[in-house]
């Protein structure tokens, strides 16, 4: 159990198309499993289509990424 422990990172996730205060902290060992956390747990509704794209920044390094998700499919790849 220290093992995971020990991998898992802090991140502040939200969704792109919202402000920061919906932001949310997520431990996770990868900046990929955490978008797909918070969009699990997303409690706003998406009007735009079948998609999701979120923000994920490491709370320690500052590093960020943003991910499109797919929210019928669950298939994740790096926003354009």
């Amino acid at each position: 159990m220290l093992g995971i422990i020990a991998d898992t990172r802090r991140f502040r996730v939200r969704a792109r198309h919202v402000d920061f205060h919906h932001a949310r902290l997520v431990e996770e060992p990868t900046f990929e499993a955490a978008a797909i956390a918070y969009v699990e747990d997303f409690p706003l509704t998406v009007d735009a289509g079948p998609d999701i794209s979120v923000i994920v920044r490491d709370v320690d390094t500052g590093q960020e990424h943003c991910f499109r998700i797919d929210l019928e499919t669950g298939e994740t790849a790096p926003c354009r």
